[in-house]
């Protein structure tokens, strides 16, 4: 293959599918510009502000409470009639050590609350918690796609799964731009976004 054919291939994939490269962008500059170390952990709030960052370019609904139920699989997510109650309780519930946070994190993954992007913003939210209550992150990219959806479909019922899964994970490199970045590109492979590496966008 030429030079000039792969060149080709790149600007067609980049036609057909922005979505990645425009919010994998965004998330490169709301780490760069110290954007998420001014938002405080784990209040709903915050990860609103985190979704209209990364997809404001994207979808017209970005940080915006969904109006419609949603499911995935035969999971269905908080019901619109009860999302808002649902995320006060999420806001007021503790997050003062690993286990507290993490099941804080399941249940805004049971609530859902945007039409699309849930899982790549609840991530980021996630690590900002552990980052500013226990000084730590978890590298995504230790963290296998099929055990992390295996691990999250079961939660509801039982969290010890997703807890050892994403223990194993965690680093106290919390500012290190390349485990971000590798971060950001497993989270965007686990929903099937891994055109672009995040290394080669600006």
């Amino acid at each position: 293959m030429s030079a000039n054919t792969g060149e080709l291939i790149t600007i067609q994939m980049s036609q057909i599918n922005p979505k990645e490269r425009i919010s994998k962008i965004k998330a490169i500059k709301m780490f760069e510009t110290g954007f998420l170390n001014k938002l405080e952990a784990g209040k709903f709030e915050t990860l609103s502000k985190i979704h209209k960052y990364l997809f404001e370019d994207i979808f017209p609904f970005a940080g915006e409470i969904r109006s419609e139920n949603i499911a995935k699989g035969n999971f269905r997510f908080t019901p619109v009639m009860y999302l808002k109650a649902s995320l006060e309780h999420i806001d007021s519930m503790p997050q003062s050590n690993f286990d507290e946070i993490i099941e804080k994190y399941v249940e805004m993954n049971i609530a859902h609350p945007f039409r699309e992007g849930n899982g790549r913003s609840t991530r980021i939210w996630l690590d900002l918690i552990l980052k500013k209550e226990i000084g730590k992150v978890i590298d995504w990219n230790k963290v296998d796609k099929e055990d992390y959806f295996l691990a999250m479909e079961r939660s509801p019922v039982k969290t010890v799964e997703i807890k050892e899964l994403l223990k194993k994970a965690l680093t106290s490199d919390t500012n290190n731009r390349e485990i971000y970045m590798k971060g950001i590109d497993a989270s965007y492979h686990y929903e099937g976004y891994n055109i672009f590496k995040s290394s080669d966008l600006k």
